[in-house]
Parts: structure tokens; sequence; C-alpha cells
């Protein structure tokens, strides 16, 4: 029997597995194993962010806005599809009792990273844009078949708030070790420019990818044994239905668009880091020191987040993380000529990092305070929820770089093949400067006025 009664992080609930409270405390060992999923979902996202565009336009010859183009219309297949998972596996976990289904699919994306970046050295231009904009649809809907039901799992669980925003700590902190991993790793990797380099450096990566995936299913399965397993509605909803509860909830509503908006600048700002590198700071190798300096904060500041959010709450938390990262953007205009040896870029860079940190740590735990919220009002559908989230998510994944790549095609930038240098204009220059440093502070205020109109820690 599983009770069905609201979350008041007192009262007692009975569990899939016996008795449980909303004020269950998961173990720091289940919470690695579940976390250590997030080093693969970080290769994922980082990677790709990080150096596809710069892969299409510096090495396949792929112009700057049909690379922007590449990038952007897979995501729409995500937009659409992650939903409709959603609230798949809402469906699946009312009839099985788990989720780790949906999750099995999701161990197929290893092969997908690895053609992404193993085009085939005769193809170039529209040819090569054609073949990774097939392996990015292939891949997201991979990755989105493990990360749906990944990231349902916090509020599958019957625990409390604070207890929720832990659990994405552990989250974060793994999340992170990803994105250093990958962000300092990957350039290194493929320095030379070459084909055969972004080739081999996705099958080195691969081996990590997979096996952080097959370590979270036991941390799922371990987690929802310890802490109970919170069951969608009884009744069946169509996705249609689904999609639409999740989107009517005004909290949420305001949470997911002020996430469009900062997931759309920290992608804009992964994507644009190479270019920056090169042609401000006139050194392509220090991609991977600038992407140490922004990931190594982030990795060190979930604990001092969640302390953070303890003290002030979470929305207070989320709002103050978005202002450090929209000021740090505006003073990296300013220090954007100091040289490579330039201190102040690098501060600069890791006070980003740290507000990175924030920035996915209080928006993703405040998606189970709203699904524990809705069920309150005689709605439990976490799958949903969480489905149009990362649908959320995987738009700004994809409008970061496209909103990057559409402002180099404005500015002149010049496409290569084979890694080659080649003089750009004076507009052009201006033009992958101020993407990196207005742009994302334009982005992140929107996402402020959006998340001053959330609720969720008032209710």
């Amino acid at each position: 029997m599983t009770g069905r009664t609201g979350e008041t992080g007192e009262t007692g609930e009975m569990g899939e597995t016996g008795e449980h409270d909303a004020s269950a405390r998961p173990r720091t060992g289940d919470l690695t194993l579940y976390a250590t999923g997030s080093i693969g979902m970080g290769v994922w996202v980082t990677v790709p962010g990080l150096l596809l565009l710069y892969f299409l336009t510096r090495t396949l010859g792929v112009p700057a806005f049909l690379a922007g183009t590449t990038l952007l219309l897979p995501k729409i297949v995500d937009v659409v599809a992650h939903p409709l998972l959603g609230s798949l596996t809402d469906r699946r976990a009312r009839r099985t009792g788990h989720r780790r289904g949906l999750l099995r699919v999701g161990l197929w994306l290893t092969a997908a990273w690895i053609a992404l970046f193993s085009v085939p050295e005769g193809l170039s231009g529209t040819p090569a844009a054609l073949w990774v904009g097939c392996c990015c649809v292939a891949g997201n809907l991979l990755f989105a078949c493990f990360q749906v039901p990944y990231l349902t799992t916090p509020s599958d669980l019957r625990i409390g708030y604070h207890e929720r925003t832990r659990v994405f700590m552990f989250r974060m902190v793994f999340l992170t070790l990803g994105l250093l991993v990958a962000g300092v790793a990957a350039p290194a990797l493929v320095a030379s420019g070459g084909h055969r380099a972004y080739a081999r450096m996705a099958l080195l990566l691969a081996g990590l990818l997979i096996a952080s995936q097959l370590v979270a299913l036991t941390g799922v399965r371990r987690l929802t044994e310890r802490c109970g397993f919170r069951l969608p509605d009884e009744h069946a909803h169509s996705a249609r239905d689904d999609i639409r509860a999740a989107w009517r909830d005004h909290d949420f509503r305001a949470l997911a668009l002020s996430y469009l908006c900062t997931g759309t600048t920290t992608h804009l700002f992964l994507a644009a880091v190479p270019f920056y590198t090169e042609y401000v700071l006139d050194d392509r190798d220090l991609t991977a020191v600038l992407m140490g300096a922004f990931l190594v904060p982030a990795t060190v500041a979930g604990p001092g987040w969640l302390r953070v959010s303890r003290r002030i709450g979470k929305q207070s938390g989320l709002l103050l993380s978005q202002a450090v990262f929209a000021a740090g953007s505006l003073a990296l205009a300013a220090s954007g000529r100091l040289g490579a040896a330039g201190a102040a870029v690098l501060v600069l860079v890791a006070a980003l990092g740290t507000a990175f940190a924030g920035l996915q740590l209080f928006a993703f735990s405040m998606v189970p305070d709203a699904v524990a919220a809705a069920e309150t009002r005689g709605r439990a559908r976490a799958g949903a929820y969480t489905g149009v989230w990362t649908a959320t998510e995987a738009a700004g994944t994809a409008l970061g770089p496209y909103v990057y790549a559409t402002v180099l095609a404005l500015g002149g930038f010049v496409s290569t093949t084979g890694g080659r240098s080649v003089r750009q204009s004076h507009t052009a220059h201006l033009a992958l400067l101020l993407g990196i440093t207005v742009l994302p502070a334009v982005f992140m205020a929107v996402a402020m006025a959006c998340q001053r109109r959330c609720g969720l820690d008032r209710r």
C-alpha cells in the first residue's frame, strides 16, 4: 500500500517498501551512486555545447548560421519528445512501481555519442552538417530516455524540502565533476583540430559515459527502496493533459521560463569560450584553462550554496546566483583584452562558475517542490513535470549556441576547415566579444524577471 497524503515534512507515509517519512534522510552512499550518473550527463551536455559549434565552423567548414541551425533543429524534436517521455514514464511507474525501464533504454546513448564526432573525413559543409544533425537527433532522444526518469527520482522520493536540496547538491557536485573532466580534457584532446582528434576524444570519453549510467541505475533503485516511491496519480492521463496541467501551474511555469533563459545563457557562454580564447585572448589552448577556472569553483561551491538555501531559501538563492552571473558577464566585457595572463579574466570566470553551481542547484531542486505543491492540490505527475522541465532545458541548450552562431554570422565571421586560422574582421571580433559578455547579461536579466514571479518558497 502506498500513502498519498500531501508532503508536510512531518507526517509519516507508507512507501512501496514499507514505512517512510516525508523527512527521511537518504544515505550518503546511495546519493553518491545516484549522483554518479550526472558525470555522464555532464559529458553529454558539456562537450557538444562547448565544441560542436567550433567543430562545425573550424574543422568541417560549415557556415556559422548553418552550424547554429544544425544544433537548433534537433532540439525541436527534444521539446516535443521530453514531455511525451515524462507522461510515458508516469504511466509505466503506475504499472511497475519504478521508472528504471526507460533508464535502460538510455544506455544506448554511448553509440550516438561516438557517431556524433566520428564524421567521415570526406564530409564537409552541408553534408557534414547533416551527419552531425542526425546524430544529434538520435543522441538527444536517447539522452532524454535516461534524463527524464533520472531527474524525476528526487520528486518520487518521500523526503522533505531541505532533503530535496541535499539530493540535488550531490547531483550538482558530480555533474560539475563531469563538466570539469569533459570541459578540460575534451579541448586538450582535440587541440590539433582534425577529424581524427575529435573521433579519438569521443572514444576515450565513451567509457566514462556508459559507466556512470550503469552506476546511477543502482543508485536510483537503492534510493527508492530506502525512501519510498511516490506513485503518480492512479488515473491515466493523456500526454496533452499532463503537459497542460504542468504548464497551468503558475509557479512551475515561472520557474521553467526562468530556467529557459538561464540555460540559454550558460550554453551560449560554453559555445563562445573557444572563440573567446582564440580571437580575444589569442591562444586557443586557453580553452581548457578557462573551462577549469569555470568548473573547479562550480564543483566545490555546492555545499556553500546549500547553506545559503537553508538561510535564505531557494528562491532568494537562485536570484542571487543569477545576479552574480549577469554582473560577471558584464565585467568580462571590460576585462576581455587583458591578455592570456590577465588574472582578472580568471577571477571573473571563477565567479561565473560559482554562480553556475547555484543556478543549477536551486533551479533543479525547486522542481520537486513544484511537484509536491501540485500533489497537495490533488495532482501527482512527477514525470510530466520533469518532462516539461527537461524539454525547457533542451531548448536552452540549443538556443544558446544558436544565438551565438547568429551573432557570429551577423558579424561576418568566416568559417574554415581543418582547424586553420584566418583573419577575422573587426566586426566579427566585436560580435564574438559582445556575444559572450553583454548578451548573457541580457538573457540573465530576463531570467530574473521571470523568477520573481515564482512563489514556491512563499507557499
